[in-house]
């Protein structure tokens, strides 16, 4: 199995206790669309029920990687270049003749241009795979005309059969330094995270894990907010219907009382063409939700979500929620 990222050892009982329940999602609107050209075309929206709806219109473009620009040369042949570089030369000096002779692969570069609702202008720049294996380089820009405020980061994502780092880096803003690695062995995860404001000289937060996964259940430990909130989390896929999940937080600073959630979920028909599932978890604060979705037709789905205080069960403060997608 492969190594998940740090703030991904947890993921499986996260999703179950927090994905699907639809009364506490925010509504999304998602249209996309692709150009004979490659370039596609992605238009959001959300509204999390709370204050103004955000959305953006985003472009994206991946130039492919396809080989070598410039092959042969109709004035002299060349075959003497390091296919391994992206810009490599030579340079040929013969009696009456000098050359300069370069060569161009098509490294693979993905931009993406989007234009949001808060009238910010965002750009990034992808190249995957290309200036090392496994590594992954990313420039995230954006610039807002109303306020000249600019912002620019670099992310890094480096992954290895036993071993998965990122680095964030915020270049105008301290600048800062986020950086989380996991290593894996046999199923055994641990991993850090660590925080660093290059302008303080100051670490400014930390966090570690440590966890077990198999294909049909995880268990991982986390601490987070500087080694004062601990978590533990467990998740087991039971059969193909029936899935379990608990995550029992304490928070070292906040007393000694324990937050502690279950939840499962059943899938009711697994192969028909109706398919649907239903969730139930509850919390130590006495919140009790659930959750049902079907697949009305292939692309249609039907969502249905409710919660309620089962300590103020006479009280207005219970939410109940219906969506399609």
């Amino acid at each position: 199995m492969s190594v998940p990222a740090f703030s991904d050892i947890a993921k499986p009982s996260n999703d179950l206790l927090n994905k699907d329940f639809f009364h506490t999602a925010a509504a999304n609107l998602e249209v996309k669309s692709k150009a004979p050209n490659g370039v596609s075309f992605n238009v959001k929206g959300k509204s999390t029920h709370e204050g103004h709806t955000g959305g953006q219109i985003e472009a994206k473009y991946t130039d492919a990687p396809s080989g070598t620009f410039f092959q042969n040369l109709h004035f002299i042949i060349c075959t003497q270049f390091d296919s391994a570089n992206i810009i490599d030369s030579q340079i040929i000096l013969r009696p009456g003749l000098a050359a300069l002779l370069i060569f161009y692969r098509r490294a693979g570069l993905t931009l993406t241009q989007a234009w949001t609702t808060v009238n910010s202008l965002d750009t990034k720049i992808e190249l995957d795979n290309q200036i090392a294996k496994g590594l992954k380089a990313e420039v995230v820009t954006h610039f807002l005309p109303s306020s000249q405020s600019k912002g620019a980061k670099l992310n890094l994502y480096f992954k290895q059969p036993n071993f998965h780092a990122r680095a964030f880096f915020d270049l105008l803003k301290g600048p800062t330094a986020n950086i989380d690695a996991v290593l894996g062995h046999e199923g055994f995860l641990v991993g850090a995270e660590a925080g660093y404001d290059v302008q303080k000289a100051a670490i400014t937060r930390y966090s570690a894990a440590v966890g077990y996964t198999m294909p049909v259940y995880t268990a991982a430990i986390t601490a987070t907010n500087n080694l004062s909130v601990f978590s533990a989390s467990y998740y087991h896929k039971v059969n193909s219907e029936v899935e379990a999940g608990a995550k029992a937080t304490w928070d070292s600073k906040g007393g000694d009382k324990v937050g502690l959630e279950v939840a499962s979920k059943y899938r009711l028909d697994p192969s028909s063409f109706a398919k649907a599932s239903s969730l139930a978890k509850i919390n130590d604060r006495g919140i009790a939700a659930a959750a049902y979705n079907v697949l009305l037709r292939p692309g249609v789905t039907l969502g249905l979500g409710a919660s309620f205080d089962t300590q103020n069960l006479n009280q207005a403060a219970h939410k109940v929620r219906i969506e399609t997608f």
